[in-house]
């Protein structure tokens, strides 16, 4: 199979809402450009198309980037950072015990944590993002 086939199946697969595509930030987003991170497009279909537990951290990505895009929100793979969002705002992902050390000294820097209850600060529990839309 050649790349540019490949390439072309991950849109199909894309348009279908069965994956998210998501680019570096800054990158182009070309019909022969890979992606820099393919991840399914619902935390649902975890479920539904593995036979073994999904990892935490990709559960929690797609629904974090699921939950943006459905919002009209432009998602991008940040350089420091998990994801950048409309070019402007740098998310951390990850459990209740992440820390700001991957997003320190940036301004507009959020983590989205999971297994958190209550939000202090910069850091935003991961299920208030379901209340976007």
């Amino acid at each position: 199979m050649s790349r540019t086939t490949l390439v072309q199946y991950f849109h199909y697969l894309e348009s279908a809402k069965l994956i998210q595509q998501v680019y570096l930030e800054g990158k182009g987003m070309g019909v022969i450009e890979k992606p820099s991170k393919v991840l399914l497009d619902n935390p649902n279909l975890f479920e539904a198309l593995s036979s073994s537990p999904a990892n935490e951290d990709s559960r929690r990505e797609c629904f974090f980037v699921n939950q943006f895009r459905n919002s009209g929100y432009k998602v991008a793979l940040a350089k420091a950072g998990d994801f950048t969002v409309d070019n402007k705002l740098t998310f951390e992902v990850g459990g209740a015990t992440k820390t700001f050390k991957q997003i320190a000294g940036l301004s507009d820097s959020y983590i989205a944590a999971d297994d958190l209850e209550i939000g202090a600060g910069n850091k935003i529990p991961l299920w208030l993002f379901g209340l976007m839309y």
